[in-house]
């Protein structure tokens, strides 16, 4: 195995006394879906906000293609290509689904804000893009015949389809999907799962923070477990299960949460 697209590099976040990420490395392979799961309270969405450069690291550092991304910038590192999904934060209730993708491609347009006023010609050319892409992007999570739809009028599983369609406008090369079972039904959970497996035939490597175990052993190339912040496991779905101290760190939890 190699290094990867993606390095998590002895990663620290101490918030006062408390240690929210402890040291925790591991590397994200290219056009693998690797998720992150463990216990509440274990450091996940800390980690995904590391990773995202939402937060900055106590110490340790994450490295994306070769170059250090953790300490710049959000909004640099989504422009380098790796973008965070939130649950619904991204998502503008009041427009329709196309236009929420279609805003979303704007992180990505080629031309500057006064060019877009002027109607310059790559401007133009940047506007047709992103139609044509946004259509397309549409059809491909099956949201098409919803393009119109308010996006506060969707449901739970159609809305987490419109946070996948909107981190893919960005064009990334890495996605992070935060949750993108939460709240779903047993077929809703199934069509996320193969929305998620097409992604990644996209191209693009996916890591995803996630509490539906049956879900993450179906999906997951790899699975790294965390517990009050460390790192205690890392392999495929059958090591996981089979991993003395995964099961402990449940312990107390129901079976069907592990997917046991």
């Amino acid at each position: 195995m190699g290094e990867g697209i993606l390095q998590v590099r002895n990663l620290t976040k101490r918030y006062g006394g408390l240690v929210a990420v402890n040291d925790v490395s591991f590397n994200l392979m290219e056009r693998e879906i690797l998720s992150v799961i463990g216990p509440n309270g274990a450091g996940k969405s800390t980690l995904f906000k590391l990773i995202a450069s939402f937060v900055r690291p106590s110490s340790g550092k994450v490295i994306f293609e070769g170059e250090q991304i953790s300490g710049r910038a959000p909004h640099v590192v989504a422009r380098s290509g790796v973008v965070r999904t939130f649950q619904e934060a991204t998502i503008y209730k009041g427009l329709s689904v196309r236009d929420n993708v279609l805003v979303a491609h704007q992180l990505r347009a080629h031309a500057n804000l006064l060019g877009f006023y002027l109607g310059s010609g790559r401007a133009r050319a940047d506007e047709a893009e992103f139609a044509r892409s946004t259509d397309e992007i549409l059809e491909f999570l099956g949201l098409a015949g919803l393009r119109d739809e308010q996006a506060s009028s969707l449901p739970q599983g159609h809305l987490r389809a419109l946070g996948i369609a909107i981190g893919l406008a960005t064009n990334p090369k890495v996605l992070l999907l935060d949750e993108p079972f939460a709240g779903m039904n047993h077929d809703e959970t199934m069509h996320a799962v193969d929305l998620v497996r097409g992604v990644r035939e996209r191209g693009v490597t996916v890591m995803l923070v996630e509490h539906d175990m049956p879900a993450v052993m179906k999906i997951s190339d790899r699975i790294v477990v965390l517990n009050f912040g460390q790192k205690i496991a890392e392999g495929t779905p059958a090591e996981i299960q089979n991993n003395d101290k995964v099961i402990e760190a449940y312990l107390g939890v129901e079976d069907e949460t592990i997917g046991m």
